[in-house]
């Protein structure tokens, strides 16, 4: 077992993390070609560590949360980074093969030839979030590690008991000139995301983003930023109702909301509205017939962010919003001890300037909004910032091929929303202010590589075949008008 690589306030943190980063860089280039051998042995270890430390990682997040369902944390968080390792393990020796592409007349007639072979990027960077801490280390991590590449890792300081143990899981996997986890708080982070990394990864809000894209600019490092935003989910009138808020509902509390890819309002049908309310209340009843004391009911993570949306039901409450929490036991939630939870509360048509219905949510509140042409939810998701996911509930084909070609986002989900992120051949990631870049998959490793183009010259003097040298004469104005005409 590897020490972990502590980073902390005393001395000089920027400087710690460069000399870790200089010393994966040295490694790296001192190893040339990174066969496919040590890839899947990098990815294998890291399969190895989380198998080996899921109960204890679950029970982390369960005190990182004060109440996060072992269910959820094995599920969602570590089988979820498992599957992405698992994916590159199995198809790393297909992606790493050359590309064959067409060389153009008449370079091809003459034997020329053309092909991209991808290259590792050197140190990548990863920023992980706290929401799903363990997979926002490990996912990422497939793809870096199949690419060929070192990684360093800066987990949340919001889940301390959890980035502890994913510190002594790195050390127990990788050599730090592999993988090293600097841990630490907001000035850590600062420090990590001003290094003059290959590649840097950053999972979170768009409000960091900024922050991380303007210090990873000053040595022109390159970013994939997987952010948010309030991701609609459209109802058509031609779904079918209890079967769409079963499934909408489940996204939406699992984890009380905090995922990236939660539904954040509802677009249904004026006449409608009634119907959908009733089923999401029913499909929430049938999930938790209590959620105070149900351990199966997700915590929101921290005080902060429970003042954050108690602030957004309080702004609505003293506008007359008109409010339903499903409360199925009838708790009071005013004398929850120990824990931070918020029950499931629709916000049927609310107003557009509440501050739920401007910021993303990252919690168990569902705004619902109606609409009277299905045309009126294309015009009113177009007028906002474009979300990471747009989900879209029915089995009209022209108007779910009109959502799907007439709004942007980073995905689209028909029929569930979330899952289309555990489908390890779709890349992953947003558009505008959802994020930039993407990953999962080949889309991953190739994010992570450098796509080196190769040309191999004939064994003829093409240029002076051509007329391309000088001195030019006739040869040379014939390929001139073969090249420029209409």
């Amino acid at each position: 077992m590897n020490a972990p690589q502590h980073v902390t306030p005393q001395g000089d943190i920027k400087q710690q993390m460069q000399s870790i980063l200089q010393t994966q860089r040295e490694d790296y280039l001192n190893e040339g070609e990174v066969s496919a051998e040590t890839r899947i042995d990098r990815l294998q270890r890291g399969i190895d560590v989380m198998v080996n430390y899921s109960d204890k990682l679950a029970e982390a997040l369960n005190t990182d949360f004060t109440c996060r369902p072992r269910e959820i944390s094995l599920l969602t968080d570590i089988g979820a980074g498992i599957a992405p390792m698992k994916h590159a393990i199995k198809h790393v020796r297909n992606w790493m093969k050359p590309e064959k592409r067409p060389t153009g007349f008449p370079f091809n007639l003459l034997g020329a030839r053309s092909r991209i072979e991808y290259q590792p990027l050197g140190v990548v960077g990863v920023i992980a979030p706290w929401n799903f801490p363990v997979n926002m280390v490990f996912a990422p991590l497939a793809g870096v590690l199949a690419a060929g590449n070192r990684a360093m890792v800066k987990p949340s300081e919001f889940t301390p008991a959890t980035s502890a143990l994913i510190e002594e899981m790195i050390a127990d996997a990788y050599d730090p000139k592999e993988v090293a986890c600097c841990s630490g708080g907001p000035e850590v982070g600062q420090a990590f995301s001003s290094l003059p990394f290959d590649h840097m990864i950053f999972t979170g809000a768009t409000s960091i983003a900024r922050h991380i894209l303007a210090a990873a600019s000053q040595n022109l490092v390159p970013v994939t930023l997987e952010l948010g935003g309030k991701s609609p989910v459209v109802i058509s009138r031609s779904a079918d109702i209890q079967k769409s808020l079963e499934r909408i509902m489940l996204g939406k509390t699992m984890n009380a909301g905090q995922i990236c890819l939660a539904p954040d309002y509802l677009l249904v049908p004026e006449e409608k509205i009634d119907e959908v309310i009733d089923a999401a209340e029913k499909a929430v009843r049938h999930m938790y017939p209590k959620i105070l004391d149900n351990p199966e009911y997700t915590s929101v993570i921290n005080e902060r962010h429970f003042q954050r949306l108690n602030a957004y039901l309080a702004e609505a409450a003293e506008r007359g919003q008109a409010m339903i929490t499903i409360n199925p036991a009838e708790e009071d939630f005013e004398a929850q001890q120990g824990t931070l939870k918020i029950p499931p509360t629709l916000v049927p048509k609310p107003a557009d300037d509440l501050k739920m219905m401007e910021e993303e949510l990252f919690g168990p509140l569902l705004p619902i909004r109606t609409y009277k042409s299905f045309r009126e939810t294309i015009d009113y998701i177009n007028s906002k910032p474009r979300p990471l996911a747009a989900y879209y509930f029915g089995e009209d084909e022209k108007e779910e091929a009109d959502y799907i070609n007439l709004t942007t986002s980073g995905g689209v989900c028909v029929n569930d929303v979330v899952m289309h992120v555990a489908q390890e051949e779709l890349p992953f990631g947003g558009v505008g202010p959802s994020g930039m870049g993407a990953y999962h998959g080949f889309k991953g490793f190739q994010t992570f590589s450098h796509a080196k183009s190769i040309y191999r010259q004939s064994k003829f003097n093409i240029a002076k075949i051509g007329g391309m040298a000088p001195p030019f004469g006739k040869t040379t104005e014939n390929t001139i008008k073969m090249q420029v005409k209409k």
